[in-house]
């Protein structure tokens, strides 16, 4: 085990990850949305949201497993843009009729507090990335 390997003992997998534990939830919950979508849909916009939603929890689990702040910190940055498509698509599925506007506001208002979060992650990466070049 290395000394960075040591800094985020704390969480023993991605698992315990409040950032992708919050994610997970969320992807739970957009893909039961998306599940309801019209069949014509299934290979469109519900194969879509349901890849970007799943991007979010997939980028963070990899960050993770890569033990080398930078690389962590640049997985993030992909799950934050996933989010962002994933918001793009909750957009078009209320443009579609196939969501209300109150659940479009809902599952907007959900990434955009998951957007807080990775940042607030990435933000923490950072921080460790900083402390542990002080101590080399």
């Amino acid at each position: 085990m290395d000394k960075e390997d040591n800094i985020l003992e704390g969480n023993r997998t991605f698992e315990d990850l409040n950032v992708w534990i919050v994610s997970r939830d969320l992807r739970i919950e957009l893909e039961q949305m998306a599940g309801e979508f019209p069949e014509i849909e299934k290979f469109s916009l519900r194969s879509q949201i349901t890849r970007s939603a799943r991007s979010v929890t997939n980028n963070i689990a990899e960050g993770y497993g890569r033990y080398h702040f930078q690389e962590n910190i640049q997985f993030c940055r992909q799950s934050r843009g996933s989010i962002y498509e994933t918001i793009d698509h909750i957009i078009i599925a209320n443009d579609n009729n196939y969501i209300s506007n109150e659940k479009c506001e809902e599952m907007k208002t959900k990434c955009y507090e998951l957007v807080k979060l990775i940042n607030g992650y990435i933000r923490y990466l950072k921080k460790q990335k900083t402390e542990f070049s002080k101590h080399e």
